[in-house]
């Protein structure tokens, strides 16, 4: 259980530099220009992330990459732009609490991770404790800044299940690295032709966009991939909830927001779904690809060296030079 909540805590970072970002956003970055907004995030990252890795996309996983730049970057990164410059911190974030849901119903389908009742329990709390948060007064919902969250929070949960029901395959760094500069270049382009030329920024434009892209970015970004490589997406997502805690809290702290008794109860409501979805050992052995023992200590997110049930030690595996080294299996395997 110590390294379930180990894997738990690293993709925590994710959903709390996230609910941070929206504040970033909405208080330091302009609001016209939310191509150049998304592309000044992903390409600095991805290209950071890039000459940390140092290894391309073989085979099918430069289409791959493309796909899930398109999704998880280009697309995301305008949609949530566009949220949380029209949307209260809190309520931006709200709207992407229902990943948890998404991202559980979307597994059971295209994975086969059915999930166990407790995190199904743990949904529907959390998704209590989301309405209570939301319903509060003085929460403003436009229209657009609605469409734009919901948007955004299919299109990611998409790229997510895809990125895991692709996976095995390059490292995690490698494949947030490529996705991140794909759908970065993507933007620039429709940026330029779009928007003109970049936005000017002062020095707390620069340090809002050099968060936006480092921490809830590459970091951020990292720290979700893994947790989807390790554990269940029914787990992940439940951890997600974590973002619209973040965001209520930097709405009442930062911004001056009201918090209600109302809102107060959906947070606790929150915090209980989040620590009562937790993960079984077993589960994260199957998320990790193995259901006969659990993942080699040390290894690297993404490696399914086939390992010995009887002695415990690495079972050699043939070096393979053709097609399939490049690509690794297709399909998922799930």
């Amino acid at each position: 259980m110590e390294g379930n909540l180990r894997w738990i805590a690293l993709t925590a970072v994710a959903p709390v530099a996230w609910g941070a970002n929206y504040y970033v956003t909405r208080e330091f970055l302009p609001a016209g220009q939310p191509l150049w907004g998304a592309a000044l995030r992903a390409l600095p990252a991805g290209c950071l992330l890039l000459a940390i890795a140092r290894e391309r996309p073989r085979g099918a996983w430069w289409g791959r990459s493309a796909v899930l730049g398109l999704l998880n970057t280009s697309a995301f990164f305008v949609l949530v732009y566009v949220a949380s410059q029209t949307l209260p911190t809190s309520t931006a974030s709200m709207v992407m609490a229902l990943s948890p849901l998404v991202l559980m119903l979307g597994a059971w389908a295209l994975l086969a991770e059915r999930p166990r009742g407790a995190q199904l329990v743990a949904a529907v709390v959390g998704l209590g404790g989301v309405a209570l948060m939301l319903g509060g007064p003085g929460a403003e919902v436009r229209p657009v800044g609605v469409l734009a969250s919901v948007a955004a929070l299919l299109v990611s949960a998409a790229g997510f299940l895809l990125s895991k029901r692709w996976d095995p395959g390059p490292s995690v760094l490698s494949v947030t690295a490529w996705q991140l500069t794909f759908g970065g270049l993507l933007l620039v382009a429709f940026a330029a032709a779009t928007e003109g030329a970049p936005p000017s920024t002062g020095p707390a434009a620069l340090a809002a966009y050099a968060y936006t892209s480092v921490i809830a970015t590459a970091l951020a970004f990292v720290a979700w991939f893994t947790g989807l490589r390790r554990l269940p997406a029914a787990t992940v997502g439940l951890v997600g909830l974590l973002n619209p805690v973040t965001g209520v809290l930097l709405g009442v702290t930062m911004a001056g927001d009201a918090l209600t008794a109302p809102q107060a109860t959906g947070m606790a409501l929150v915090l209980a779904a989040v620590l009562g979805g937790r993960t079984t050992g077993r589960d994260v052995r199957r998320a990790a690809g193995s259901s006969d023992a659990p993942p080699v200590d040390g290894a690297v997110p993404g490696d399914r060296s086939p390992q010995s049930t009887a002695t415990g030690t690495p079972t050699p595996t043939p070096t393979a030079t053709g097609p399939a080294a490049a690509t690794g299996p297709t399909g998922g395997g799930r």
